[in-house]
């Protein structure tokens, strides 16, 4: 599953007002704890992170035919 920084705002929010269910891609989610909240949002943290890693990625190749 794809996360978005709109799912990480939700999470935050939550995490803010002290609500423990959160509405994420049209799913409600009802998390134990405030710990399982932060669980959340470090875990959605690093999927966005890795996300955009990799959507910027170049790779620069170099070829050389030798000598003639």
């Amino acid at each position: 599953m794809a996360y978005t920084q709109a799912d990480l705002d939700a999470i935050e929010e939550a995490i803010a007002s002290g609500e423990w269910i959160v509405e994420i891609d049209g799913r409600k989610v009802q998390y134990r704890s405030i710990n399982q909240l932060q669980d959340a949002h470090r875990f959605i943290s690093r999927k966005l992170a890795r996300q955009k890693r990799r959507r910027t990625m170049a790779v620069t190749m170099t070829v050389d035919k030798g000598v003639y």
